[in-house]
């Protein structure tokens, strides 16, 4: 009788089972054989491109030359200059005409208005969490003075504190405190409920609760409403000026385009308007670019 039964020789190891749907080549690559590339390097424009800075400097570049076109095609200095220009007149009034005291005394009350309405916002966010009843005073409180302009208070402002900086401090709280409430209690309540279990496993409670779970995980929302309120206070900041520097005569980037507007220097004004982009684009892309980096990107809760 016939052995039907296949050897094996004894040093070979366990049969491996052939399956049809996997296939492998062993054989050594041939140059007739196609070689996919998994890297190639990036030509010089593809890595130029690759850089924020340069991106973001480029689109400047093309906003600037397409500024400076229109304005010597319309060739007419009252409606609008072309921004050689403006770039004149900026150099010209930081030297002359004070433009850099003007800028850093709006920018004193700004950080003033700026960091109280913070505290501000982070008292009645620490309210909203703690208890029901500051969750329900937070939402009334947005849902009235949010909508709320901050320059139509502007007027009772200067009733109850007169003609000096508290009122622009005023206005510049209300226009900051709700966006960054709200942003940041939402961020809060956006929490998943596993990440706060991970926080109590490990013995985390009161405020180390809050700094090492809470706090970094709303982060990006609390960094959406900072951006916010910067943005909402620095509007507010600059018309607040045009009407309060007109009734104290007091300094600032609002009343400095103000005043050159009343003396036609459309040069002028348009560099007051610059300084003000130019300060959003640094405190933008140096200041809280630089927050991000370091705390929602190191810490990989970008959402």
């Amino acid at each position: 009788m016939l052995n039907m039964t296949a050897t094996m020789p004894r040093d070979a190891g366990p049969a491996t089972p052939v399956r049809a749907e996997i296939y492998h080549d062993d054989r050594a690559p041939t140059s007739e054989d196609e070689i996919s590339v998994v890297q190639a390097r990036l030509t010089w424009a593809e890595a130029l491109y690759n850089v924020p800075v340069l991106r973001k400097g480029l689109i400047l570049v093309v906003l600037a030359l397409a500024w400076e076109i229109y304005g010597r095609t319309l060739n007419n200095d009252l409606l609008f200059p072309s921004f050689s220009q403006t770039i004149a007149a900026l150099w010209d009034s930081v030297l002359n005409g004070g433009l850099l005291m003007r800028a850093l005394a709006s920018l004193k009350v700004l950080v003033t208005g700026y960091a109280v309405g913070i505290l501000l916002a982070a008292v009645l966010t620490a309210l909203a969490i703690a208890s029901r009843i500051g969750r329900d005073f937070l939402e009334i409180m947005t849902s009235m003075f949010n909508p709320l302009p901050a320059i139509a208070l502007l007027p009772l402002a200067l009733i109850w504190f007169g003609l000096g900086n508290m009122s622009l401090v005023f206005v510049l709280v209300h226009s900051v405190t709700w966006a960054i409430a709200l942003n940041t209690h939402s961020g809060f309540l956006g929490v998943s409920r596993t990440l706060k279990m991970v926080g109590r496993n490990y013995g985390l409670k009161g405020w180390g609760f809050i700094t090492k779970i809470l706090i970094p995980a709303a982060f990006p929302s609390i960094l959406t409403g900072l951006k916010i309120g910067w943005a909402f206070a620095w509007r507010t900041l600059i018309a607040a000026e045009l009407v309060f520097g007109v009734s104290s005569g007091s300094g600032g980037l609002g009343w400095f385009i103000f005043e050159n507007k009343n003396l036609l220097e459309i040069s002028n004004v348009f560099a007051g308007l610059l300084t003000v982009i130019i300060i959003g684009l640094v405190v933008e892309n140096l200041i809280f670019a630089t927050i991000e980096k370091r705390t929602i990107q190191r810490w990989g809760v970008q959402h």
